[in-house]
């Protein structure tokens, strides 16, 4: 993955933890890097052990500390390093949703080495759809869920995503049930 990622998770513990409890993650983790660059790409296993890490010395679930930090990706890191792009994405959750491959598509051109996921929607309604999401990676899928609640807060779109069918149970992807309320004004 791309050093943008270590490093959001980074802004996030420190943000939220304190400078102290990032060295005793980076040490847990046996990550001696002590500037993430946004684009040079790291191994996947140095973002999943940085993970694994922050789970244990904050002593909060893998999955919550996914879900988290993928509402911060949404809120303050690509909020702030694709911000035209994800304003060109739409004008509600909804659109967000719909147009997000054409989103990937265009961050591919920052990151050409990018591997990015794919997503499709269908049975799109006024107030949810399923959101398919196809990747060669595994153990994300709570990021995603925290994705799209990032999503619906930027959107001020309240939104919750349901696993409905899951990779790691034999499905041949993820499938989210994301549903949502009327924007907040």
């Amino acid at each position: 993955m791309y050093g943008l990622v270590n490093k959001a998770i980074e802004e996030l513990v420190v943000t939220h933890f304190g400078e102290d409890q990032w060295e005793l993650i980076k040490k847990k983790a046996s990550v001696d890097v002590e500037v993430f660059v946004s684009n040079e790409a790291y191994p996947d296993e140095m973002t999943y052990d940085l993970v694994s890490a922050a789970s244990e010395v904050l002593g909060k679930s893998a999955s919550a500390i996914l879900v988290a930090f993928g509402e911060h990706w949404v809120l303050k890191t690509a909020s702030e390093s694709y911000g035209p792009m994800l304003r060109a994405g739409g004008t509600s959750l909804k659109d967000f949703l719909i147009n997000l491959p054409n989103f990937h598509t265009r961050v591919q051109m920052i990151y050409p080495k990018l591997q990015p996921p794919r997503f499709e929607c269908s049975d799109i309604s006024a107030n949810s759809m399923h959101l398919h999401y196809f990747t060669h990676r595994s153990g994300l899928t709570d990021f995603v869920v925290g994705l799209v609640q990032g999503l619906g807060k930027l959107y001020s779109t309240p939104a919750t995503a349901k696993v409905i069918a899951a990779k790691v149970e034999g499905a041949d992807h993820d499938v989210f049930e994301v549903s949502w309320t009327d924007a907040v004004a």
